[in-house]
């Protein structure tokens, strides 16, 4: 038997058993209440801001995030530009499918955007989460990377959710912000594995670059597989679109102990890309159908798409 058909065979079988964790990440596009928080840069999308938002629009914005959230149907889900804990409850009460227990930690970013894990408690336990401080070589603060420690069929998972800094300003001082961002990072995930060389961990997130990029291909130096990277070079595949270009900026790594034939073990990574999500026509037609463009409102979704995996429990 083809052996990647039995892969697939098994990945399904384990699926319809019960066994497979399926984790998401998507970056939601500026989730935000209608509230103006002083402390941070959120007032264009509060009452009477410069997007005008409405309580429909509100209303819109949540409705559809919660038909992502229903197609992907994740039990373990990563989200990053999130506001604070009461979008996320919201959300979770849009989404009627699921009663996601919310992980979120306030960061310094200046807009006030976050990152977040929502998780099916029934399936997978928390056993302990942080933020993770992210301090660039300016001062200056950004978004946290946020930690969360669990178990699922009996083994430890580590998930790391991140955000990394965005060309904003310039794609020249944004890439030392990265290099640091991406040392960050390796250092964590150093510490887990210097106490288990097999810990199975996930990276997700919106790493602003590719998975050739120098600072996402850094994390490579802990033995860290990207998932994305069979994507790589394929027509119309990505997860952003700039000035025409596909880009994977949205991506799950995992650690060679997700690989390994014992524990739990990772599939393939997948993209949520369904015509909907999508534009498909005009000058922006395959781009993201995204939920604003500068200050006026498309109704869409998002200008990333969705990505997911599924892991198995491959042995006690």
């Amino acid at each position: 038997m083809n052996r990647n058909y039995f892969i697939t065979l098994l990945f399904l079988v384990t699926s319809l058993w019960g066994q497979s964790l399926r984790v998401g990440f998507w970056n939601v596009e500026n989730l935000f209440d209608l509230e103006d928080d002083p402390t941070t840069r959120d007032e264009e999308f509060a009452l009477g801001g410069q997007k005008n938002v409405t309580q429909d629009i509100y209303d819109l914005k949540l409705k559809n995030c919660s038909f992502v959230l229903a197609d992907l149907n994740a039990d373990v889900l990563g989200l990053c530009e999130v506001e604070n804990y009461f979008i996320l409850d919201e959300l979770n009460k849009a989404y009627v499918d699921r009663d996601y227990k919310i992980v979120h930690y306030d960061s310094p970013d200046s807009r006030g955007i976050d990152n977040a894990l929502l998780y099916d408690a029934s399936i997978f336990n928390v056993i302990e989460t942080k933020p993770i401080q992210n301090n660039l070589p300016s001062g200056k603060s950004t978004r946290d990377i946020l930690y969360v420690k669990g178990e699922f069929a009996g083994h430890i998972l580590h998930i790391f959710v991140n955000h990394w800094p965005s060309n904003y300003g310039g794609k020249e001082q944004a890439i030392p912000k990265r290099r640091a961002t991406a040392q960050l990072l390796v250092n964590e995930v150093g510490k887990i594995l210097s106490k288990d060389p097999e810990a199975e961990i996930i990276l997700l997130g919106d790493f602003n670059e590719g998975p050739k990029d120098n600072n996402v291909l850094s994390l490579e130096s802990t033995n860290m597989i990207n998932l994305m990277k069979p994507m790589m070079g394929q027509p119309k595949i990505g997860t952003y679109v700039y000035r025409g270009e596909d880009l994977l900026l949205d991506q799950v790594i995992v650690s060679s102990g997700l690989k390994d034939e014992s524990g739990l073990k990772s599939g393939e990574a997948f993209i949520l890309d369904k015509p909907k999500y999508r534009q498909q026509e005009g000058n922006y037609a395959h781009y993201p159908f995204r939920f604003w463009a500068g200050n006026r409102l498309l109704g869409g979704y998002s200008d990333h798409l969705a990505v997911y995996v599924v892991i198995l429990k491959t042995s006690p």
